[in-house]
């Protein structure tokens, strides 16, 4: 099947009397990590749980064009009882995939993620960051098509998060899926995405969109560059209008 791996078309989603979102048209291709900013209550996350199949449009349609769907949530949302591996090997367990193939591509991404020294302890023996990138490792052994980011790095320190903002880039460089990010930071859309999206308050709808043109990878130092904070104000500004 072709076409967008996401795409929204024409749609609004009400809670009773209330509206979170205005139509909203979009479209996520294959290899486009796409970033949406907009003020708090904005309908942001109502995205994600659409475009996961957690909860249905009032109007519009949204279509995706894969099954193989990876989802990282706010929290790490781990299991306390089971290890960082017995963690990440859960959504293997639960497609009742290959057993042997479960293992080994748990341990792949792992590695990948930088916590193949900790696949053994305990959820509560990981810092915060290291539970995000279990979280994230969990979500990789599908190897999803597209990914759903519902501000995953937001209750970060700042340290942390640029260092799992290259995690994940790097990730995408190497895997290139599919990506809708929800996030509250303008520097971090910036850097991470190839195109950025503004929402409006509430009744959320699409105000502003911004391609990305700086080349994958994305050296750290680039958040410093004229040419970046120049582009980092022009979404600002945008999202201080639409808020």
């Amino acid at each position: 099947m072709t076409g967008p791996l996401l795409s929204f078309a024409a749609v609004t989603k009400s809670f009773g009397r209330t509206t979170a979102l205005a139509p909203v048209s979009m479209e996520i291709a294959a290899g486009e990590f796409v970033s949406v900013i907009g003020p708090s209550g904005c309908g942001k996350s109502t995205l994600l749980r659409l475009a996961s199949s957690l909860d249905t449009a009032t109007s519009g349609t949204v279509r995706t064009t894969t099954t193989n769907i990876g989802y990282v949530f706010q929290d790490a949302t781990l299991m306390p009882w089971r290890t960082v591996r017995r963690n990440v090997e859960l959504l293997g367990d639960l497609a009742r995939g290959d057993r042997n193939g479960v293992r080994a591509r748990a341990q792949a991404v792992l590695e990948s993620v930088g916590l193949a020294d900790f696949a053994e302890h305990l959820p509560r023996q990981l810092s915060g960051g290291m539970r995000m990138r279990a979280s994230l490792a969990r979500a990789l052994v599908l190897e999803p098509e597209l990914f759903l980011f519902d501000e995953p790095f937001g209750a970060l320190d700042e340290i942390t998060r640029a260092r799992l903002n290259l995690q994940l880039m790097d990730l995408f460089v190497e895997r290139r899926f599919g990506t809708l990010f929800i996030t509250h930071s303008v520097a971090e859309s910036v850097f991470l995405s190839t195109r950025v999206a503004v929402m409006s308050a509430r009744p959320g709808r699409i105000v502003a969109e911004f391609p990305i043109p700086f080349e994958f990878p994305r050296p750290a130092e680039l958040r410093y560059t004229a040419e970046f904070v120049e582009l980092a104000g022009q979404v600002a500004r945008a999202l201080e209008v639409a808020s």
